[in-house]
C-alpha cells in the first residue's frame, strides 16, 4: 500500500509526517463507525479506547467546522463553539459534511479534507504520545502524534468532550 492511499495520507506524506496506518475489515451493518473502531482497535490490548477519536463536523455561523474528540466521548457543542469563537455549533447535515470533506460518514478524516475547515481537538489528545483518526476510508485508521494533528490541521486544543 503506497502512503497516498488516501487524501488523509496524502496530506500527512507531503508534510512529513510520522504516522502509522491500521486496518480492519469494517462491517457495512453497523453505523457506530467510532465503537467499532474502539472494538476493532482495541482487541489486540496495544492501543488504550482513549487514544481513538473520531472527526465531527459541525454547522456553525457562516459554514462548517471540525471537532476531533474520543470516540467513546460525547461532544459538548457548547464548548466546541467557545473554542471556535462562535455563538453556536450543531451537528452538520450529513450530505454537506461529504462535500466539503470529500469523505463519506465514518471515514471523515481531519486530514485531507478537500476544504479546510476550522477545527477543535479535545485537550485529552494532548495527553497522548500518539492518537488515532480515521485515515479516509471506513476501516482505516492512522496514528499520529497529537501536537502534528493539531499543527497540520491549524487546531487549537480546548476542553470539548462532556
Amino acid at each position: 500500500m503506497t502512503g497516498a492511499a488516501t487524501p488523509a495520507l496524502a496530506a500527512l506524506v507531503a508534510a512529513g509526517v510520522p504516522h502509522e496506518i491500521l486496518r480492519y475489515d469494517h462491517d457495512a451493518g453497523r453505523r457506530s463507525f467510532g465503537a467499532e473502531a474502539i472494538d476493532e482497535l482495541t482487541r489486540a490490548g496495544r492501543i488504550a479506547p482513549e487514544q481513538i477519536f473520531k472527526t465531527l463536523v459541525l454547522a456553525v455561523p457562516g459554514g462548517l467546522a471540525v471537532a476531533v474528540v474520543q470516540a467513546s466521548g460525547r461532544l459538548s457543542l457548547k464548548a466546541t463553539a467557545a473554542a471556535l469563537g462562535v455563538a453556536k455549533a450543531g451537528m452538520a447535515e450529513p450530505a454537506a459534511a461529504e462535500r466539503a470533506t470529500g469523505y463519506v460518514l465514518g471515514a471523515v478524516s481531519p486530514f485531507g479534507q478537500r476544504k479546510p475547515l476550522p477545527t477543535v481537538v479535545d485537550a485529552e489528545a494532548l495527553s497522548w504520545n500518539r492518537v488515532y483518526c480515521s485515515a479516509g476510508r471506513r476501516g482505516w485508521e492512522v496514528g499520529v502524534s497529537p501536537r502534528d494533528l493539531v499543527r497540520i490541521t491549524g487546531a487549537v486544543a480546548a476542553q470539548i468532550r462532556t
